[in-house]
Parts: C-alpha cells; sequence; structure tokens
C-alpha cells in the first residue's frame, strides 16, 4: 500500500467495542490499521502514516434513520474519497438492529450510494465467537450444556438476545430480521459450497445473482470458509466499488485472502502488563456477564450509579457528586469501577440516555485527573464515552482473553495520549476481565474469542 488514499479495505463499526473487534483482527494479521473516531481530516491521516486499512468508530447501532444517514453519507463520501474498495459496515455478531434504531437497511442504502456494486453482501456468523449461520438462520452461544460445552441457541430463544433491552431478536432467519427493517428481496448462499470450493462458491452466487436480489446473505458455518470468501469480496470489489455488511468475520476473511492462509493456529499474543496507576472502569451494560465480572472486580472501590438519577432533572448535580466519588478513588491510588444498577432493566430511562450520561461521567473524570487505563463496558456506553473524550483514533496494542481488545488512544493532548482503553460489548470478556486490566494477562492469541460467550 502507498498510503491512506491506496487502502483497499475501509470499515464503519456500527459501535466502538465492535470497531476495536475488527482492528484487532486486522492489526493481528499484520495489516496497518487506524480506528478514526470520526471521518479522519488530512492532518489525522498524516500522523496516522501508511495503512492499508481505514476504521471508523461509530454509534449508529443506537441511532434513528435520519441520523443514521446523515453520519453515514460523510463516512460513505470520505471513504470513497479515499480510494477505499470494500466498505465494510461492521454490525454486532447477533445483528442488534431494529426498525426504529440501527437499521441496518438504512446502512446499506446510505452506504450503496458511494460503494454501487451490484452485490451487497451480507456475512452472516463469525465462528470465532461461537455465532453461525446456517441457511440464514443465525445461532449463537451462551451458557452451557451439563457437560460443559457451550450451549448454542437460535437468536431468537438465545437468553440474553432475545430480551435485548433495545433490540430483542425476535426471528432467527436473517432474511427476515432485515425485512422488517425494509431490505426486501435477499438472496442467499449457503454453507454447502464450502467442501466443493471456489467454483462452487462462484456458481452458487452467479445463481443468486440472476434473481436481481437487492442483497446477498453469505452462510458462515466455520472459518475454513472464510478465506475464499475474502478472495471473492477481494475480486468483487477489485471491479466495483462494493458494500459488505457483517460482523469480524468480514475483517478476518480479507486478512486471510490476502495473506492466502488458512485460519490461524493457536498462538501466543502480547502479555497485557500489570497497570501502572489507578485503573478506571466504567460499565453501563446490563449482561449477565458484565454482572458477573463486577461482582468478581475485588480490587475496585465501587460507585454505584442510579440511571433514573443520570437521566433527571437534577443529574449534572448528581453526576458531579458521583465524579467526586470516582475522582477522589483514583487521586487516592485505588481502582475505580462506577457503574449502572441492573435494577434499570425493569423500566427506568432509555438506555441510549443512560449511555450518554456514562459517557458525560468520565469526561468529567478525565477532565479531573489522569488516568492511565480506562476500561467500559457496553456496546452504546463505549460508543458514547469515546466521542466525549477529545481524541482522534485508536491503535491496537494487545488482546484480552475473551475478545476484547485493549487499544492506544491517540489525542491532540497529552493528558489522553497514549492512554490505555478496552471497550467490550455486555457478552465479552472472561469474568476476571476488569482484575485483569489491572494485574495483567497472558494475551489471548488470535483463537481465543472462541471462549467468549
Amino acid at each position: 500500500m502507498n498510503g491512506p488514499a491506496a487502502a483497499f479495505y475501509g470499515f464503519y463499526g456500527d459501535d466502538f467495542t465492535g470497531a476495536t473487534d475488527t482492528l484487532a483482527h486486522l492489526a493481528r494479521a499484520g495489516l496497518r490499521t487506524m480506528l478514526f473516531l470520526r471521518a479522519p481530516d488530512d492532518v489525522q491521516l498524516a500522523l496516522a502514516g501508511e495503512l492499508d486499512a481505514i476504521g471508523i468508530a461509530g454509534a449508529a447501532r443506537a441511532m434513528p434513520a435520519a441520523r443514521m444517514a446523515q453520519e453515514l453519507r460523510e463516512v460513505g463520501a470520505r471513504m470513497a474519497s479515499l480510494g477505499v474498495r470494500l466498505m465494510h459496515y461492521k454490525v454486532c455478531s447477533t445483528f442488534d438492529s431494529a426498525p426504529h434504531i440501527g437499521n441496518i437497511c438504512v446502512a446499506l442504502d446510505t452506504l450503496r450510494g458511494y460503494f454501487p456494486h451490484p452485490l451487497a453482501a451480507i456475512v452472516g456468523g463469525q465462528p470465532g465467537l461461537q455465532r453461525y449461520c446456517v441457511f440464514g438462520h443465525l445461532f449463537a452461544a451462551g451458557g452451557a450444556e451439563p457437560g460443559g460445552l457451550p450451549a448454542i441457541h437460535r437468536l431468537d430463544r438465545h437468553p440474553t438476545m432475545s430480551s435485548h433491552p433495545v433490540s430483542p431478536m425476535r426471528e432467527s432467519d436473517l432474511r427476515l430480521h432485515l425485512r422488517q427493517q425494509g431490505l426486501e428481496n435477499i438472496g442467499l448462499v449457503d454453507w454447502r459450497w464450502r467442501d466443493a470450493g471456489a467454483s462452487a462458491l462462484a456458481s452458487s452466487l452467479a445463481t443468486v445473482l440472476a434473481g436481481r436480489p437487492r442483497a446477498v446473505l453469505f452462510d458462515v458455518l466455520d472459518d475454513a470458509q472464510l478465506p475464499e470468501l475474502g478472495r471473492l469480496l477481494i475480486d468483487q470489489a477489485t471491479r466495483q466499488p462494493l458494500c459488505a455488511i457483517g460482523p469480524s468475520s468480514v475483517a478476518q476473511a480479507y486478512a486471510l485472502a490476502r495473506a492466502g492462509a488458512a485460519p490461524p493456529a493457536h498462538s501466543s499474543g502480547t502479555r497485557i502488563a500489570p497497570a501502572r496507576s489507578p485503573v478506571l472502569v466504567l460499565a453501563g451494560s446490563l449482561s449477565p456477564m458484565t454482572a458477573a465480572q463486577i461482582e468478581a472486580a475485588h480490587s475496585f472501590t465501587r460507585i454505584e450509579l442510579a440511571p433514573a438519577r443520570l437521566t433527571d432533572a437534577g443529574a449534572s448535580d448528581y453526576l458531579d457528586r458521583q465524579a467526586a466519588s470516582v475522582i477522589a478513588a483514583l487521586r487516592e491510588g485505588r481502582h475505580a469501577l462506577a457503574y449502572t444498577h441492573r435494577a434499570s432493566e425493569a423500566g427506568g430511562p432509555p438506555p441510549g440516555a443512560v449511555a450518554q450520561a456514562c459517557a458525560a461521567l468520565l469526561r468529567r473524570v478525565v477532565t479531573a485527573v489522569r488516568v492511565e487505563r480506562i476500561g467500559v463496558a457496553g456496546g452504546d456506553t463505549s460508543s458514547f464515552a469515546m466521542q466525549a473524550l477529545d481524541a482522534w483514533g485508536l491503535s491496537f496494542q494487545a488482546s484480552l482473553p475473551g475478545n476484547v481488545a485493549l487499544c492506544r488512544l491517540h489525542a491532540g493532548e497529552a493528558r489522553l495520549d497514549a492512554v490505555e482503553v478496552a471497550l467490550k460489548g455486555g457478552q465479552m470478556g472472561e469474568i476476571g476481565l476488569f482484575e485483569q486490566l489491572v494485574h495483567g494477562a497472558p494475551g489471548a492469541n488470535s483463537d481465543a474469542s472462541r471462549r467468549a460467550g
């Protein structure tokens, strides 16, 4: 690659945790990648240096249609101007979305104005996260079977995703799920081509495209399918700029195809060093995994956040008081964990409003005290939290077990530049994740995400 303007692959994460996952996959594959916190200007691109892949972290998953379209028009125009040929709209591996918020049809329609290939590819499944797409239906791990193996659930029967507080999954067939958002006539290339290889994949796609579908869904059942799928996407995008929708398996497919390699073998990663100063964790996620991680965070002073008080008429005063408690703990050399109370699951203020309030609290804290390592739990909380900081980019440093990336913040302000940030979705990370941010951990290998729930 000859610099940013020659980057073939670009991606937009519809939340920040997902965007850092994609960043991690590309960086571990040896691709020079920068994740920008908004569409980059020329100065930021110059600071980033030569890049093989360009990412933008956003919050479209928490946006209504009009706001999504506005943001993605800016993203699409900037990525197209930089010469991107394969534009990846990165969604959660469980396709969190709904007609009223995070609408994937709106994203596709908007980006396709800049990446007009007749093939709009939707990649279902991310086997490394135990997400599997079979005949168009999405399955995901959640909990364990009596023998200890991960329990695999059809998504509309998943113990967490079927009752998601913002976008509960009522349908496991991704074609029907997306049809509810306005995306009609989705073709399917199912998994059965995998044993026959490239010719079978090309033949299956040609048959599906003959029906002139608005988009094509590709099953992904195991990692062995990814290199061939990546080669197909690269070939098609070389002919005409193409938009692909899916989880980080799109990035995996691209990286494996470029390398001409099979899925990487089990290998060790960079060790996460113990923190040199007090760690700050902000947990806005209500998932059972995050609750378990909070319970296991024995090294932290805990500051509970009442969701209703974060968003009511006296919210500013309440935020000031809670932020003062966090600041005091950090200044006294104690690790601090601020978390929203799980009672907010039953009624209470909208999750997006709570996430924005949590971001405001983070801004108050980092303005008052230098923090060298920060953890944020929750997709929407992570998105709003990073937007609240005066920074412009994230680069990958290492992987924590359970599919959590530890990144370096890039900012113009010295107090924020080089801060380490770990952003995690609700279900990600091991139970001891927050303790790992304090005490360090063995670096996770490229297959560590298989252990994630």
